[in-house]
């Protein structure tokens, strides 16, 4: 059996890690803790917006490399470890076009992550995992 050449290796465990730590990111996300119950509900054990979510705080929903807003659904397309921040490309729809959109995710606690994307405006979110 043939070793892996080390930089293969290497890339192959940063790409492992980036996935586990989107792994690590599934659940309910809001920017207001106390807007939990108002933007999220669970039907047949599914995570799923309430219906006027967008009227109370912003939201997503993470599910492994699915997405998903108020207003648009996307899927990572891929993820690169850069140390204290995961770099994400992801396929976004708001049901009209597809763009790839990039954003960065820096976890700042065991249930609250920044997002923060440079285009089209420069613009950093703090999210906190919903209890759900």
């Amino acid at each position: 059996m043939r070793a892996f050449h080390p930089l293969v290796l290497s890339a192959l465990l940063v790409a492992q890690s980036a996935a586990a730590q989107m792994a690590d990111l599934n659940g309910a996300w809001t920017n207001d803790a106390s807007a939990c119950s108002q933007v999220f509900t669970k039907k047949n054990s599914e995570l799923a917006f309430q219906q006027d979510a967008d009227l109370h705080a912003g939201g997503l929903i993470v599910r492994g490399r699915q997405i998903t807003g108020t207003f648009q659904k996307c899927t990572v397309k891929s993820v690169h470890d850069e140390g204290a921040a995961l770099r994400v490309i992801a396929a976004c729809s708001d049901g009209v076009a597809v763009s790839d959109v990039p954003f960065e995710v820096k976890v700042t606690g065991k249930n609250t992550m920044t997002l923060s994307s440079k285009e089209p405006v420069p613009i950093e979110m703090l999210y906190v995992r919903c209890p759900m």
